[in-house]
C-alpha cells in the first residue's frame, strides 16, 4: 500500500488510453489514503459483482426509472454526499448520505429522508449501519450491504432483526473492489470475482497450503486501470474449497475502530483521517491506550507541522486527551492505521 501512496501512476499500465481515465481517493484504514486510477467501465462493474452477491440472498433488483435503487450511509462528523443515477438499472436513484446529526437542521430529518427516498438496497460500514439504529423510520429495504471493516456476528443480528431483510457482509478493498461475500451456510466468505487471483502467504512471502491461515494477498481484478501484482492486504484468512466453492474463512480484516474523546463521547476513525489529510503525512499511526491517552506515530520524514497537527487531533478529541506524537525514520510496508485498547474501541 505504501508503494501505490507514494507513485500510483508507475501502476498504470502505459499503454492505458487516458482519455476517459477517472480517479478517486480512498480514506484508508491500514495504510494511508490512496488515489486510485479507474475507468468508468469499470465503476460500472461494481453493480455485477454486488447483484452476484445479492442473488445468493434471493434478492434480484428491481428498482429502475422513478425509484431510488441505493442509499450509501456513513456516519462521520465530515462526509462527501451527494446524489446520483445508475444508468444500468434504469437511471434509478442513488444518494449518499450523512447520519451524523450535526449534518441536519434536525436529527429527526435522518428518518423523514429515508422514508421519502425508500431504497430498494442500503449500503454502509459496521459504523454507520450501527447508526441507522437509532434512526426512527418505517421503510424496510430489501437488503442492506456492509462493506470496508469488520461485522460483528451481534451487529449483524440486531440489523437484521431491525428491518426484516439479509445483511450482505462483503469483504471489498477500494484498490480491487468486491472480494468475498460472508454466507453463514458456508460459514465463509465466498469469492465473487473469476479475474481475481486469491493466494494466501506467510510472512516471509510463501503460499501456505489450503486451510492454513495467511495473509491475503491479490493479483489481478477487473480494474484495468490498476492491474495488481501479489498485493498483500494486511487481512488474513484461509483459503478452502466449501461445496465446490472457493471461499475465505475465519477471515479477520480490518476492524472498525471509534477513539473516545475527553468528554466521554466518541468519534470515528474515518474523522480522524479527515482532520490529517491536509498535512504532508507519508504514513502514521494512531492508537489509544487502556487509559484512554493517544499516541501518533508519524514514519518518514518528520512533519514540520506538529503544532497544528495537536492542535487538529486535540480539536476533534478534546483539548484534555493525552496525546504523545513520535516520529519514526523509516516507512513501514503496511501499518495498523487505526487501533484501540479499550474495551469499546471496536464498534460491535
Amino acid at each position: 500500500r505504501s508503494d501505490l501512496a507514494r507513485d500510483i501512476a508507475a501502476f498504470v499500465p502505459d499503454a492505458q488510453p487516458l482519455e476517459r481515465l477517472i480517479n478517486f481517493r480512498t480514506t484508508g484504514t491500514t495504510g494511508q489514503p490512496l488515489l486510485i486510477a479507474s475507468h468508468p467501465l469499470v465503476a460500472a462493474r461494481y453493480l455485477a459483482f454486488h447483484r452476484r452477491a445479492l442473488r445468493r440472498f434471493g434478492v434480484e433488483l428491481q428498482s429502475g426509472a422513478g425509484a431510488v435503487g441505493v442509499v450509501l450511509v456513513g456516519w462521520q462528523q465530515r462526509c462527501f454526499t451527494y446524489v446520483s443515477v445508475t444508468p444500468l438499472q434504469g437511471e434509478c436513484g442513488l444518494a449518499k448520505i450523512n447520519l451524523h446529526g450535526d449534518d441536519w437542521r434536525d436529527p429527526a430529518d435522518r428518518g423523514v429522508y429515508l422514508d421519502a427516498m425508500a431504497p430498494e438496497v442500503i449500503t454502509g460500514d459496521p459504523l454507520s449501519l450501527a447508526a441507522l439504529l437509532d434512526v426512527d423510520f418505517a421503510h424496510r429495504p430489501r437488503a442492506l450491504m456492509s462493506t470496508s471493516m469488520r461485522l460483528s456476528v451481534g451487529l449483524r443480528g440486531a440489523l437484521e432483526q431491525r428491518f426484516q431483510c439479509p445483511l450482505l457482509d462483503l469483504y471489498s478493498l477500494n484498490e480491487v473492489g468486491p472480494v468475498a461475500c460472508f454466507d453463514a451456510r458456508l460459514d465463509a466468505h465466498v469469492l465473487l470475482q473469476h479475474r481475481l487471483v486469491v493466494e494466501i502467504l506467510d510472512a516471509d512471502g510463501m503460499p501456505v497450503a489450503p486451510g492454513e491461515r495467511g495473509e491475503i494477498t491479490l493479483s489481478g481484478g477487473f480494474n484495468f486501470c490498476l492491474p495488481l501484482l501479489r498485493y498483500r492486504t494486511g487481512d488474513h484468512a484461509a483459503l478452502e474449497l466449501r461445496e465446490g466453492e472457493w471461499v475465505l474463512s475465519r477471515l479477520e480484516g480490518r476492524a472498525p475502530v471509534r477513539f473516545r474523546c475527553s468528554d466521554g463521547g466518541y468519534v470515528n476513525n474515518i474523522d480522524v483521517t479527515h482532520v490529517l489529510k491536509d498535512f504532508a503525512l507519508v504514513q502514521y499511526a494512531l492508537v489509544q491506550r487502556a487509559d484512554a491517552s493517544l499516541d501518533l506515530d508519524i514514519y518518514g520524514r518528520a512533519s514540520p507541522d506538529e503544532l497544528a497537527i495537536r492542535d487538529a487531533l486535540l480539536a476533534l478529541l478534546g483539548r484534555d486527551s493525552e496525546l504523545r506524537i513520535c516520529h519514526v525514520r523509516e516507512v513501514c510496508d503496511k501499518v495498523v492505521q487505526y487501533t484501540s485498547e479499550l474495551p469499546e474501541g471496536l464498534a460491535s
